[in-house]
């Protein structure tokens, strides 16, 4: 199908939605990784009897329907609970209707490839390796900056990067607690789907691309960053 870029403003059509995914998506991906690393290497190295029910918690944004998250979080948040009355008028932060709603949903949805890579990174490691740093006097935060860590980071930074892109093609979720604002709250998953409701076409197309290739790049550095073994093969 041919596009008619005369219907298409660049600006407010493609770059002001692909501004605020990737913003929505940063932030998500700061807050996921920095709750989902600490979970993971908390539920890895805990004996806590509770551990698997926390994982199950803690797994079921991605399982469950993104419009059934997004009801949960409208009950948490929503101006008549007390959560989101409290929040209003403690701080001023009203999560309906507003990108910090987005980047909440976003969070959600992002966790649980954050959290599982980060786990299973961190259960991976030898136990000796982190015994003998003990041996040797190092205190536990020692341990962790320079045993668990390094040899951690692989799979932390496979699961952050797929966070970052869950979090940037976020749709449901975002839908049911921020709306489709244009310029607001309007991403750009958001954005397709009015588009094809409005019958644009040529503009969902483009906007279909945009996110495609954004995405293909973000695996292709994730690959990138996170190289698996390689096999040396004798002469």
């Amino acid at each position: 199908m041919l596009v008619n870029w005369a219907d298409i403003s660049l600006w407010s059509d493609v770059l002001t939605p692909l501004w605020l995914s990737l913003k929505v998506a940063f932030w998500a991906t700061v807050f996921a990784s920095v709750l989902g690393v600490a979970l993971g290497l908390y539920l890895a190295k805990s004996r806590l009897w509770l551990r698997n029910l926390l994982d199950t918690i803690c797994t079921l944004p991605m399982v469950l329907p993104p419009t059934v998250l997004g009801y949960y979080l409208l009950v948490l948040f929503g101006s008549q609970s007390s959560m989101g009355s409290w929040l209003k008028e403690s701080f001023g932060i009203n999560l309906i209707f507003s990108l910090t709603g987005a980047t909440v949903a976003a969070t959600v949805v992002s966790f649980p490839l954050v959290f599982k890579p980060a786990r299973a990174a961190f259960e991976s490691i030898d136990p000796e390796l982190e015994q003998a740093a003990r041996v040797l006097g190092v205190r536990e935060i020692g341990i962790l900056l320079r045993v668990s860590l390094p040899l951690a980071w692989r799979g932390i930074m496979a699961g952050v990067m797929l966070g970052f892109v869950r979090a940037l093609g976020e749709f449901g979720a975002t839908l049911m607690i921020a709306g489709s604002i244009p310029g607001k709250t309007q991403t750009l998953s958001i954005a397709i789907y009015e588009a094809v409701q409005a019958g644009r076409d040529g503009l969902a197309d483009v906007l279909a691309l945009v996110i495609s290739v954004v995405c293909i790049g973000l695996l292709l550095l994730a690959t990138w960053l996170t190289p698996g073994r390689r096999t040396v093969r004798g002469d």
